[in-house]
């Protein structure tokens, strides 16, 4: 009897060295300050000018340039790191890695300068206070700004005469992404009294709602103008499956951005808007039971498909958000489904092994698929909105 007691005592010992499942949004965090660690001691021997962006098939990291897309995401995530640990090593590598992208308050080459700018220098000014860090993200509003034609009432995503989108025939190209470039627009609004940003976030917005969300308000991809009249032209997709799919990412956008756009204006039209498209995701019935949605909603092959962890990401975040805009059933229905999406993103099969992965925390997320490009691999924006979602929940 002693021998069964001592044997059972042995196991319970075993089980509780085992690593238990995260929940806890400073577990989550600690976890993330320890793993950003080792990708900063990755980036030591690699190109110090170039910023993480992904893992190639070879399971090497990939980098981008100032200009990609995803540039902002990197520096961001080291600002909030340093927020919550007070490291300060990691506040010297966020301002380096900030102070990279500052050409970027020049480029007016696509709409992304929001990601990149409102991101790493956004947060740095928020945490500092340093209006340095302020002055770059309104000369990159007004750069930004060169993109937006009022016959359209919209800012252009792509130029439509260069690479693959000119093969499309695309006229003004207006992505459901570029709803995420309207909080830069909103910022420089407030911080210089200038209400032209403020009223071209305003139309954008408008115009995007009216135009990129159908009946039951999922939202195409890529609506095309015509850039005289203001037309809407063609509706289609360049992520997703097809023109008529709901791409998961696309949602994901959409529903952050009406979110943010109704805390800034107050303009109720907004909340409701995100609202429908909350109910749209979350009441969805191919949406899996752990909330990380597949990489399209309709995507051929569910459920022998790809997740889409970056999708998930965001739209926790947006949740939580939209959690604190609403009353009742609603806004406990938002704060509960964000808090189990990052549950579940912080264990497995989402979360990676301390040490591994290159850095990067998250796994199983998708850029674009119909481009055969990063399928089911690490994304630094994934990571950077993963983290936002948990200090925003420990907040």
């Amino acid at each position: 009897m002693k021998l069964i007691h001592a044997i059972l005592f042995l196991l319970l010992i075993v089980g509780c060295q085992q690593e238990q499942p995260a929940s806890d949004p400073d577990d989550g965090l600690h976890f993330a300050v320890k793993q950003t660690q080792h990708m900063l001691d990755t980036l030591g021997v690699l190109q110090k000018d170039r910023l993480p962006k992904s893992v190639d098939k070879s399971g090497r990291m990939t980098q981008s340039d100032i200009y990609d897309w995803t540039s902002g995401f990197f520096p961001g995530s080291l600002w909030y790191l340093y927020e919550f640990s007070k490291n300060d090593t990691l506040k010297q590598q966020a301002i380096h890695w900030t102070e990279l992208l500052k050409p970027i308050q020049f480029f007016s080459g696509h709409h992304d300068v929001g990601f990149m700018i409102n991101c790493s220098y956004g947060n740095a000014f928020r945490i500092t206070g340093d209006t340095a860090y302020r002055s770059v993200m309104v000369q990159t509003a007004k750069s930004l700004m060169k993109r937006y034609n009022p016959k359209v009432g919209a800012i252009l995503s792509w130029d439509a005469d260069k690479g693959w989108q000119k093969e499309k025939g695309w006229k003004y190209p207006v992505i459901i992404d570029n709803m995420m470039n309207l909080e830069l627009l909103f910022k420089a609004s407030q911080y210089t009294g200038d209400s032209t940003f403020y009223k071209a976030a305003v139309s954008h917005a408008d115009k995007t709602m009216q135009h990129h969300f159908r009946p039951d308000y999922s939202s195409y991809h890529v609506v095309d103008y015509d850039p005289e009249s203001g037309a809407a032209l063609h509706h289609q997709t360049a992520q997703g499956d097809a023109d008529s799919s709901a791409w998961a990412r696309g949602q994901a956008w959409g529903l952050y951005a009406y979110t943010f756009c109704y805390r800034e204006t107050g303009l109720k039209r907004y909340l409701e808007q995100a609202e429908h498209i909350a109910n749209f995701i979350l009441q969805h019935p191919r949406l899996p039971a752990d909330k990380v949605p597949y990489w399209d909603f309709d995507a051929p092959g569910i459920p022998d498909t790809y997740r889409d962890a970056s999708a998930a990401a965001i739209i926790a975040s947006a949740l939580i958000d939209l959690a604190k805009e609403t009353k009742g059933d609603a806004s406990a229905t938002y704060r509960q489904t964000a808090e189990t999406i990052v549950k579940n993103l912080s264990n497995s099969p989402y979360r990676a092994a301390l040490g591994t992965n290159q850095g990067f925390i998250l796994k199983h997320s998708v850029g674009s698929l119909p481009h055969q490009n990063e399928i089911d691999v690490p994304l630094a924006y994934a990571d950077y909105y993963y983290i936002e979602a948990l200090m925003k929940l420990r907040k």
